[in-house]
């Protein structure tokens, strides 16, 4: 497990960003036994503590802000900060290890797996629980992040739990279903070989060199430790309040998943969104139509995005009598 050494929050003068409705961002830093990771906590102003929600990014190099050199510069974890600070709520959210400011922490992608970013999750959290500005902890996981936020609940001690566009069925099965309607028949042939060795715990030397994003041997020990989750397991194991947000339009993570998730946990809260897609923007349902939305930021949230997140916090926290 992840030891944490040092944990500073740097209140330096002249640091604290602009943001918005009467809050502050400030640079918060978590030194590991492993390297150094780096976030954004973002404090609205309050007399009394208040909910925190720790934002979790989905897959590859998906930075604090939701932003992907590979798929775009969209804000949405970004905006969605925001969007909680306006309700009073605070977040952190951060660079995963191995991503942008906290690369160092993870220079070779083979040092990755799944229980490193559970982890680092829980070393987050263990921070945040003993602030006595904070009166409840929510997880929010979107995409890949969600099953990450699923399996770092139990050690977080999170009193919530909120999963945007996550899997539920284990992700090989989710995987290729994204690749079959992308790939070739020769190349999808070639990607479910590769794939059911990867699923049997067995490295793949030889790649095609147009799947190597996807299953390059540096990779590879990441999406062996992501291959062996259930998502729908963890999220069945969870004891604490939780809510399934998931768009219409998303064209890489299906409304199965989410259902499949709720049949897990059956009193789990579900809202299917019309309109959204994986980038949380309301689009066309075509997959060339919503395309631009990807590396737009100036798009807004879908707006029953917030409505129902900022709702479920603060029933959670009533429910919790806070």
């Amino acid at each position: 497990m992840l030891r944490v050494l040092l944990l500073s929050l740097l209140l330096i003068t002249g640091l604290a960003q602009a943001a918005p409705s009467s809050s502050r961002q400030f640079p918060v830093q978590l030194d590991t036994d492993q390297g150094t990771l780096y976030g954004s906590l973002l404090l609205p102003q309050s007399e009394h503590p208040i909910p925190l929600a720790l934002l979790i990014a989905g897959s590859g190099p998906t930075d604090r802000d939701g932003n992907n050199p590979e798929g775009g510069h969209n804000d949405a974890l970004r905006k969605l900060a925001q969007l909680l600070a306006r309700h009073g709520i605070a977040s952190l959210r951060y660079d995963k290890r191995g991503v942008a400011a906290s690369r160092a922490a993870a220079a070779d992608e083979r040092q990755l797996s799944v229980e490193r970013y559970v982890a680092d999750v829980e070393a987050w959290a263990a921070w945040l629980r003993d602030d006595p500005r904070f009166d409840q902890l929510i997880l929010i996981g979107h995409s890949e992040g969600a099953l990450i936020a699923n399996l770092a609940a139990a050690g977080s001690q999170a009193d919530a739990l909120v999963s945007i566009a996550g899997p539920g069925y284990p992700i090989g099965q989710v995987l290729d279903m994204q690749l079959a309607m992308r790939l070739p028949p020769a190349l999808l042939a070639e990607s479910r070989r590769i794939l059911a060795g990867l699923i049997h715990g067995q490295l793949q030397p030889q790649v095609p060199e147009p799947l190597q994003v996807i299953y390059r041997p540096s990779v590879q020990p990441y999406l062996i430790s992501l291959l062996r989750q259930d998502p729908a397991q963890a999220f069945a194991a969870l004891r604490i309040p939780a809510l399934i947000i998931q768009g219409s339009h998303d064209a890489q993570v299906s409304q199965e998943n989410a259902r499949r998730l709720q049949q897990a946990r059956p009193d789990a809260e579900l809202v299917l969104i019309p309109g959204m897609n994986h980038v949380l923007r309301i689009t066309p349902a075509d997959w060339n139509a919503q395309r631009g939305s990807y590396d737009d930021p100036q798009l807004p949230l879908a707006r029953a995005l917030g409505e129902h997140i900022v709702d479920f916090i603060r029933s959670s926290s009533e429910r919790n009598g806070r």
